[in-house]
């Protein structure tokens, strides 16, 4: 016979409690334990497994061990366990013979510290990702391709030298260049750069006495400055800041570039 729900459970001829709720075993299909709880066990629920079960009749249920040895038995983790009511268990109603109540079945291993409502959203969510990566995938990389398209190195017209009357004199020159940005129309934008006709003392201050090379991502060199040429031009903008700098003035510097920052 099983034990059913509700049944008193007895220990040395004294009431210790009833069986609030009772655990299957999904393999057997068997009750595995009962659930203690009430008359001498406090507030807790103590899962009792049913080899310390002496008796079990009608409506009672005669416990092996004295009522002291009730302690020994682990309090009940309600969330370690699914009622039968959550998940199906085939041919389950076939050995079961419990009046109605709370059965429970352990929890599977891989549920466990994941609430069942919180593994199914995530479980979804994966199978959405795995289902929509390949229609993402090539809209990705369609809008990731500015991102890998080479630097534009193209040459720019900015003006004459013979606008230059003084050597290492700052000269400003004003242009536009055409700019495309990534999916939008290409625009013309103000552009500004200084030219300086340097002495020989300025050119071996800017190259140290060697020509400058300038390399691609890759490393290879797309163009050589040589130290020898005597014009050398500055982008408009600090690369401290991006602030547009002025040719001036200073009391003890003399004539230099000044930035606001």
């Amino acid at each position: 016979m099983q034990p059913k729900l509700k049944s008193k459970v007895r220990s040395d001829g004294r009431d210790v409690g009833e069986v609030t709720r009772v655990i299957v075993d999904p393999i057997t299909l068997d009750v595995s334990h009962i659930v203690v709880g009430g008359n001498g066990v406090g507030t807790l629920e103590r899962q009792i497994p049913m080899t310390e079960v002496q008796v079990v009749s009608e409506d009672l249920i005669q416990f092996r061990g004295a009522p002291a040895d009730l302690d020994k038995f682990p309090p009940l983790k309600r969330d370690e366990y699914v009622t039968t009511d959550e998940v199906e268990i085939a041919h389950l109603e076939d050995h079961l013979h419990v009046q109605c109540g709370e059965v429970l079945v352990p929890l599977p291993e891989l549920e466990k510290n994941v609430k069942r409502r919180t593994f199914f959203t995530n479980f979804t969510h994966a199978i959405g990702v795995l289902i929509s990566l390949p229609l993402i995938f090539p809209v990705l990389k369609y809008l990731m391709k500015p991102m890998y398209a080479p630097f534009d190195n193209h040459w720019l017209k900015i003006g004459s030298v013979n606008k230059i009357k003084t050597e290492d004199v700052g000269v400003q020159f004003k242009f536009k260049k055409k700019v495309k940005e990534a999916f939008m129309p290409e625009a013309d934008v103000d552009k500004n750069v200084w030219v300086l006709h340097a002495t020989p003392k300025v050119l071996d201050a800017v190259y140290k006495g060697k020509d400058m090379d300038f390399h691609d991502p890759n490393g290879r060199v797309i163009w050589t400055n040589k130290k020898e040429i005597p014009y050398v031009a500055f982008s408009g903008k600090c690369p401290h800041l991006g602030c547009g700098y002025k040719w001036r003035s200073h009391k003890v510097l003399g004539q230099v570039f000044l930035c606001p920052c």
